[in-house]
């Protein structure tokens, strides 16, 4: 029996100046889905971020936006699956990814973390690399010492327009994979 997706968590980093920034894409596919599914996020501490719970057909969703900052994405993500027992693998973590170019899809059970400092938290905290990841390609600077002015920069109004697209498909392929069907979720996703 494969599990099902109980919590999805959007990776980025609290406040105005981060707000358009590359390394945001995973929020700004949580307030997509969020709008979608008519939930709203409210602040709660113990989860050290914004939650919303979505009733869904086969039970409750949370979505979750870590507010601890992206090195600390953990601490909220464990919070929150420790609390409502949720297992690592039926988390799937929504992000930017360097490595993928701009506009494509990657969708992954396990795996390394790439050098994400999120990810690299959320393992280190989950114990296990064995969640679901959605990675939201925003391509590579090209060179290792400018990555981090460049995740904590605004894209290109042609960069933002196919991050926003690769969020659409994204959003598309969530039925699939709210239903488990991994294998049409990813066909879906990684196709052109």
């Amino acid at each position: 029996m494969s599990n099902k997706i109980k919590m999805i968590v959007g990776l980025g980093n609290p406040g105005g100046e981060y707000e358009q920034t590359r390394h945001n894409a995973g929020f700004w596919f949580l307030d997509e889905l969020a709008w979608q599914w008519k939930v709203s996020f409210k602040e709660e501490k113990k989860f050290f971020g914004e939650v919303a719970r979505a009733n869904l057909p086969d039970g409750d969703v949370w979505l979750l936006k870590p507010m601890t900052f992206m090195n600390r994405s953990g601490q909220s993500v464990t919070a929150l699956a420790q609390f409502y027992k949720i297992k690592p693998e039926e988390i799937l973590v929504v992000h930017d990814e360097l490595d993928i170019p701009c506009g494509r899809i990657k969708f992954k059970l396990g795996g390394g973390n790439g050098g994400h400092n999120g990810l690299k938290d959320i393992q280190a905290r989950l114990g296990t690399p064995d969640y679901y990841r959605l990675r939201l390609g925003i391509d590579h600077p090209g060179d290792r010492n400018l990555v981090v002015a460049y995740v904590l920069n605004k894209p290109s109004a042609e960069h933002r327009q196919q991050i926003d697209e690769a969020i659409a498909k994204s959003l598309k392929a969530m039925p699939k994979i709210m239903a488990g069907e991994w294998e049409e979720a990813t066909r879906f996703l990684h196709s052109k």
